[in-house]
C-alpha cells in the first residue's frame, strides 16, 4: 500500500490527520479517480477502528453510514448537503505534481523496477493518477512503452460552422485517447465512452496517430452538407 505522506495533497490534510482521527463522525471521503480515495478510506478505518465501505451511489453510501456511525466512506462523488459527517476531498496529480517523484518511486518498488525511470513516466496529464502511474511503469517494464506526446490544441475553432468544430473536436478527442491508452483501443473506447464500432469508424476517419495509420478521409454527413451548400453557394449564376 502506499504510504499516506505521499499521496497528493497530504501536506494539506496531513496536517490535521490527528485531529481527524479524533473525530467521533463518520468520514466521507472523495477524490478523482485514482487519487487514492480506497487507500485513504480503508488506512483511516483502520486507525479509527471503524469499518469502511465503498458505495455505487452516493445514496448507497448514506444508507451505509445510516447503519455504521462513525464509519469512513471511500466514494465518487462529494457528499450529499444533508448528511451530517465529515468531509475530506483528496486532489489529482495536477493539483500536487510534486508529489509524483515520490509515488513514482515507490510504485517502482512494488513492481521490482529500478531506477532511474524515462522522465516521460512523470510527465502531465496523467489522466487515472496513481493508477496511470502504475499503469505507465508497467508499460515501460514489459513492453517499454512510454507515454506519447498530448496532440497539439485543443483546436481553436477558426471555423464558424458546427459541424466543422465538431470534426476538429472529434480528431482531438480521438488522437488524445489513443496517445493516453498507448493505442490500445479497447482502452480508448471506454475513455471515450463509445462503443469499439464507433471507436473503429472515428479511426477510419481521423485515422491513429500511435500505430500510423492515416485517415480515409471519410466525412460524416453533417460536414458533407455543410461542404456541399457552400460549394453550391459559390457556383456561378446561383444568386
Amino acid at each position: 500500500m502506499i504510504p499516506l505522506p505521499l499521496l497528493p495533497g497530504f501536506g494539506r490534510w496531513g496536517a490535521h490527520l490527528e485531529a481527524l482521527l479524533a473525530r467521533p463522525e463518520a468520514l466521507w471521503i472523495h477524490g478523482p479517480s485514482g487519487s487514492g480515495v480506497s487507500t485513504v478510506a480503508a488506512e483511516l478505518a483502520r486507525q479509527r477502528q471503524q469499518p469502511w465501505a465503498e458505495p455505487d451511489t452516493p445514496e448507497a453510501g448514506v444508507a451505509w453510514l445510516a447503519a455504521h456511525p462513525g464509519g469512513v466512506v471511500a466514494a465518487r462523488s462529494p457528499m450529499p448537503g444533508t448528511l451530517a459527517c465529515l468531509e475530506l476531498r483528496l486532489p489529482d496529480l495536477e493539483e500536487d505534481p510534486a508529489c509524483i517523484p515520490g509515488l513514482l518511486a515507490a510504485l517502482a518498488e512494488e513492481e521490482g523496477l529500478p531506477s532511474p525511470w524515462p522522465a516521460a513516466l512523470a510527465a502531465l496529464p496523467c489522466p487515472g493518477n496513481l493508477r496511470e502511474l502504475r499503469n505507465r511503469l508497467l508499460r515501460w517494464k514489459l513492453l517499454g512503452q512510454l507515454p506519447g506526446p498530448e496532440p497539439a490544441g485543443p483546436p481553436r475553432f477558426e471555423a464558424e460552422d458546427l459541424a466543422t468544430n465538431l470534426h476538429d473536436l472529434e480528431r482531438f478527442l480521438l488522437h488524445r485517447a489513443l496517445r493516453r491508452a498507448y493505442g490500445n483501443r479497447l482502452e480508448a473506447a471506454t475513455r471515450l465512452g463509445v462503443s469499439r464500432r464507433q471507436l473503429y469508424l472515428l479511426i477510419r476517419r481521423h485515422g491513429d496517430p500511435v500505430r500510423g495509420e492515416a485517415a480515409s478521409g471519410d466525412l460524416p454527413q453533417r460536414l458533407k452538407k455543410r461542404r456541399s451548400a457552400q460549394n453550391s453557394s459559390l457556383e456561378p449564376g446561383t444568386r
